[in-house]
């Protein structure tokens, strides 16, 4: 009797990249994340935006221990317990923060200092200065409420070129509108940062769930920082600089969002190594077109920036309007830089100072004497108002 042998033949069909990357796409549809709550599973991932926030606060620290309130306006200050941290009168800094001279001292934007004393190395100070301790508070919750979650979605490396590259961006479009009155731009790199979190809601929109929500806590930070900026010393258009910026970074560095790719990395190990490489490559370089206009966009605008405030350019000869997008008149201080001068009178007998403001006749006395020049011409300012 013959035996008969079986012959089993297995035979093992795996798909085309093609219908890889057609259930990758849908799986990726199919798993909707919440905005605000991070598809990846690495969550320690945020020291970008935690070694930013620690600069600025020292450089705030910084700032007031250079006013020294208790010294130099002998002891007229907000918060006297402070001692030398003290901050300005409010009537002069309604921020709490430092003079308009320790500004300029430790690095703020003036016309003058770009356009006669070529002083460019303040591009690159004013947008780590604040205003005053409410500038920072608000200025810095918003960085960390915004920047933490993005750091966690797109990672550390992207979200910090964005930061800065914003921050450089507000700078020099601050320069274009800058008058000459002291201003800092530390908000200019939150505004890119929102201007990035729109962009990847833009680009990402069939990914997320709550996009109501998202879209109006930026409009609410927006909102909030913009209408800080019609304070003195805060400039605006670092803001506005900042978020084109943030919005075309976004749009060139911010892929898909890390949603969870369990089946998704099993999947692709499934088909092999080299159909894993070529889905990966292909997620990286999604929307060439996109992503190239954008960085050509930001390229251009960029070197426009740099060539306009070189050469010191000034916009607000042509637009007279201008200003009141950084400034809101008000009795306290002006929205139009004016060249103010006093005439001092020192008497040594009663040790008072008298400062009489020659365009508008007003004075005031001062119980000491012994004041810096440049003391004398925050004084001055306020006097002529």
């Amino acid at each position: 009797m013959a035996e008969c042998s079986k012959f089993h033949t297995r035979i093992e069909i795996k798909p085309s990249s093609s219908q890889i990357s057609a259930d990758l796409d849908d799986n990726l549809q199919d798993q909707k994340i919440d905005f605000f709550k991070s598809g990846s599973q690495k969550r320690g991932d945020t020291w970008v935006i935690s070694v930013f926030v620690i600069l600025h606060i020292m450089a705030f620290i910084a700032t007031m221990a250079v006013n020294d309130c208790w010294t130099n306006s002998h002891g007229v200050c907000a918060f006297k317990a402070l001692g030398r941290f003290s901050f300005q009168p409010l009537s002069e800094n309604p921020l709490l923060g430092p003079s308009a001279s320790k500004l300029d001292e430790m690095g703020a934007l003036q016309r003058i200092f770009l356009t006669e004393h070529h002083q460019t190395w303040r591009l690159f100070t004013f947008p780590v200065l604040h205003g005053g301790a409410i500038h920072l508070v608000i200025n810095l919750c918003s960085v960390i409420f915004v920047g933490i979650h993005l750091e966690k979605e797109f990672g550390p490396l992207r979200i910090g070129i964005v930061y800065v590259l914003s921050a450089l961006f507000g700078a020099l479009v601050a320069a274009l509108f800058i008058q000459n009155t002291p201003a800092v731009g530390s908000s200019g790199a939150l505004y890119g940062l929102l201007g990035a979190m729109l962009s990847a809601l833009i680009r990402n929109w069939k990914f997320y769930t709550n996009k109501v929500a998202a879209v109006t806590s930026l409009i609410c930070v927006s909102v909030i920082n913009f209408s800080l900026g019609l304070l003195p010393y805060i400039d605006n258009f670092s803001n506005i600089g900042g978020f084109v910026s943030g919005i075309l970074l976004g749009f060139l560095l911010l892929f898909s969002p890390q949603v969870s790719k369990v089946s998704i990395n099993k999947r692709l190990f499934d088909t092999g190594v080299k159909s894993s490489i070529k889905l990966k490559l292909k997620q990286k370089l999604d929307r060439p077109v996109l992503r190239s206009v954008s960085l050509i966009l930001f390229i251009i605008v960029l070197a426009g920036c740099l060539v306009a405030v070189l050469r010191g350019v000034n916009i607000n000869q042509y637009c007279r309007w201008c200003r009141y997008v950084d400034c809101v008149p008000f009795q306290r201080w002006q929205c139009k830089s004016i060249a103010t001068s006093c005439e001092t009178m020192v008497s040594n007998a009663q040790l008072t100072l008298t400062l009489t403001c020659m365009s508008n006749g007003k004075y005031k006395v001062f119980p000491f004497t012994n004041l810096s020049q440049l003391r004398i011409n925050d004084l001055c300012s306020l006097i002529c108002l």
